[in-house]
């Protein structure tokens, strides 16, 4: 129960922290979260070998397991649900980035073509692909972590299940 409880703790900070949208603190968590994953999937692997055991020797202590351990999975759904959530809002901020990109480039395009219109001031193009060449890395390397959390957390709950 300590191993689950300490596992407990780390996805419910890691929560809260992507709540909070600090990604890279939650992201500190990974190591620690990896280590008791493991931890917690080998005691899972040696209760369900003694279950006939501790049936029979101690039925209260193996409900009290149950009951903690149907707290942790309903604990690990809401974290797969703000992982999943945050992983979606910066797949769109990626999209939305992308198609600014296209307008923009399109619009140029277009200015190209009817010298008539006034093309954006060199000032704002340079100023948006800066912004763009720091901001689009940073939110690929959060949807592959999150995306990453999110299939290990997937598999680790259907061996759990």
């Amino acid at each position: 129960m300590d191993v689950m409880s300490a596992l407990l703790g780390i996805v419910e900070r890691e929560t809260e922290l992507v709540r909070a949208g600090q990604i890279g603190e939650a992201m500190q968590l990974e190591e620690q979260k990896s280590e008791l994953s493991g931890r917690y999937m080998v005691a899972v692997e040696s209760l369900k070998n003694a279950q006939k055991y501790l049936a029979q020797v101690s039925p209260e202590l193996l409900t009290t397991l149950r009951r903690h351990h149907d707290t942790f999975r309903a604990m690990l759904q809401i974290n797969l649900t703000v992982l999943a959530t945050a992983h979606a809002v910066s797949e769109g901020i990626v999209r939305g980035v992308n198609t600014e990109i296209q307008r923009s480039q399109y619009s140029e395009h277009l200015h190209r073509c009817r010298p008539a219109r006034r093309p954006r001031p060199a000032a704002h193009q340079a100023a948006l692909g800066q912004s763009l060449a720091v901001i689009v890395p940073v939110l690929l390397k959060i949807g592959a972590i999150l995306i990453k959390n999110l299939r290990r957390f997937q598999r680790e709950i259907q061996r759990i299940l």
